[in-house]
């Protein structure tokens, strides 16, 4: 029986993913303010409104900063899973900080939700060498940061050997289901300005545009296959704005219109699990 799954999913960065780029005046920090004063609870208002269960990829600077606001959304139903402690990419850290950072979040994140993460995004979606190895070691069941399909989850790899100048040299699968993400996916390329000595980023792209792009991904999968997962990441600083936040009702509405099934990303796993088995379902995907 064809089934489309959409899983929302927001990226609750608070303060984390400015301080971890140096931009710490209060400015800069305002805008990650406004994320769990504002609009978290005015996505989880909308969510209420329609009965859908979400993921939330959190640091664990934001749940020691905002304690109360993480508290709500995994009291409302939703997902807490794992964003770094302090939003740095794995790919910046060596294997022990990145080790240390699993670590110290998912401690945080037992804390507030009373039991450690399942699944885990990296930060800026820059995986290191070490991080198949290093979820695996500490128990995660998936990942969100590689972009190998568009609609189907699949198993990571481990071990890759790739050089410039000799074939790749694939690794072994692993047992980690890999859920797929694209920037195309992301609130943020879209919609955030950011403008400093270095960067330029214009962003503020007109929502009716971005509303259109993504319906068209959810019916570019249901026209191709039977059985799919759409993943879009938000981020509540970004989405949760007023014309946006409108634009993600709009979204919801017609994408449950189009028959689409909204699920977290943990049960959605456990489903992909069911149908495709490690043992069966080895794709050997990066």
């Amino acid at each position: 029986m064809p089934k489309h799954i959409v899983c929302l999913t927001f990226d609750f960065d608070g303060l984390s993913g400015f301080i971890s780029r140096g931009q710490v005046g209060p400015s800069w920090l305002s805008r990650g303010e406004f994320g769990p004063r504002v609009a978290a609870p005015r996505l989880l208002a909308l969510l209420g409104r329609f009965g859908i269960r979400s993921s939330w990829y959190v640091p664990g600077h934001t749940i020691e900063s905002f304690p109360d606001a993480v508290r709500t959304v995994a009291g409302a139903g939703h997902e807490i899973a794992h964003h770094g402690w302090t939003h740095r990419p794995p790919a910046s850290l060596t294997r022990e900080q990145e080790e240390n950072e699993l670590v110290r979040a998912n401690e945080a994140i037992r804390s507030i939700s009373g039991s450690y993460a399942r699944g885990y995004r990296s930060p800026s979606w820059d995986l290191s060498p070490h991080s198949v190895e290093l979820l695996l070691k500490h128990g995660f069941a998936y990942d969100s940061s590689m972009m190998g399909d568009d609609c189907r989850p699949y198993y990571a790899r481990r071990g890759d050997r790739i050089e410039l100048e000799a074939p790749a040299a694939f690794g072994e699968p692993t047992p980690l289901v890999e859920m797929p993400i694209h920037w195309s996916m992301d609130d943020s390329p879209h919609f955030e300005f950011v403008r400093s000595t270095e960067t330029l980023r214009q962003g503020l792209k007109p929502a009716g545009d971005v509303l259109d792009n993504w319906v068209h991904e959810f019916l570019g999968m249901k026209e191709r296959i039977e059985w799919g997962v759409l993943t879009y990441t938000c981020h509540p600083f970004i989405i949760g704005r007023g014309h946006r936040i409108m634009m993600l009702e709009k979204l919801i509405r017609r994408l449950l219109d189009e028959g689409a099934v909204f699920q977290r990303v943990d049960e959605t796993v456990e489903e992909f699990r069911q149908r495709s088995p490690a043992a069966e379902g080895v794709t050997g995907r990066a």
